[in-house]
């Protein structure tokens, strides 16, 4: 069944002449070339046998992963601020007349000035105005056009 030339028994296997070296002994004397410290160097936690400092490890200094803030974003460097009025707000004024943000502050609906005027959906409006502010929500133009006043973003 088999012919002699094309098989090979499992007896006759071998690696490749040169493929296979002798495995190094460390620690077995100065003439063996690598005696004492196993050219590991001195003493200390990486010349120990075994895995090693943990990933991370900073030689008991706070690790960086510990050192920065644990943050869910990146805040806003410099964050748009807004003035907000709601729209309920807005009926203390005469109709037809301009409200703009100094006439908000100038009456004392709000008692501080936190950037430009945004006007927010939140309440009913009954008389017609005319705004001028930097930002309107869409529920805030609807209630404005629809009590017969105007929204102009300045």
């Amino acid at each position: 069944m088999h012919s002699k030339e094309s098989s090979v028994e499992l007896h006759e296997l071998s690696p490749k002449p040169g493929s296979k070296r002798r495995q190094r002994r460390v620690g077995r004397g100065i003439a063996a070339g690598q005696g004492a410290s196993c050219g590991k160097g001195m003493r200390g936690q990486k010349s120990r046998s075994g895995p090693g400092p943990r990933r991370g490890f900073e030689g008991g200094q706070i690790p960086l992963y510990r050192r920065i803030p644990k943050l869910k974003h990146f805040t806003l460097v410099n964050p748009r601020g807004y003035t907000t009025i709601n729209v309920s707000q807005l009926a203390v004024f005469q109709p037809h007349s301009e409200v703009t943000l100094h006439a908000i502050l100038d009456i004392g609906l709000s008692n501080s000035n936190r950037g430009p005027l945004k006007i927010l959906g939140d309440g009913d409006l009954s008389v017609p105005l005319f705004v001028k502010a930097a930002a309107f929500t869409k529920s805030a133009r609807v209630k404005i056009e629809a009590a017969g006043g105007t929204c102009e973003e300045v």
